[in-house]
């Protein structure tokens, strides 16, 4: 079965680009008033992970011409993988942060002080990454 993707157009693209800034503003913002940073975790980390997300589909978008449109995240990931210079360590930077989803979303269990990190530090990279790409 091959990876479900759609075409971009501007709009497409620009709006990906200002969704990963909207996403990792709030987290910023969450993070920044909030009396215990560990009570807002999962919060901060979901909108870490739909920075990413939102930040992959644009550089997608500026350098494939498409974006992943499938249930499967792991289809992301090589799209992503596609892009060049350095599509490995957005792919990995993308891929660590789905990895935080599950945890962060769904499950009972609340993601680490180490996990928060991470998932800033990945965002970061992608939403700078779609920052200095798109145009």
């Amino acid at each position: 079965m091959s990876a479900r993707t759609s075409p971009c157009d501007q709009t497409t693209k620009s709006g990906r680009v200002k969704k990963a800034y909207q996403f990792l503003e709030a987290a910023e913002t969450i993070r920044d008033v909030a009396d215990n940073e560990v009570e807002i975790g999962d919060a901060f980390v979901t909108l870490c992970v739909q920075a990413g997300i939102a930040a992959a589909d644009a550089i997608c978008c500026e350098a494939l011409g498409e974006y992943s449109r499938g249930q499967d995240h792991n289809e992301a990931v090589q799209l992503v993988k596609r892009v060049r210079p350095g599509g490995s360590e957005l792919a990995n930077a993308l891929s660590a942060l789905l990895g935080m989803k599950t945890r962060a979303e769904y499950s009972g269990q609340p993601v680490t002080a180490d996990q928060q990190k991470r998932a800033e530090r990945n965002a970061r990279k992608l939403v700078q990454a779609a920052r200095s790409r798109v145009t």
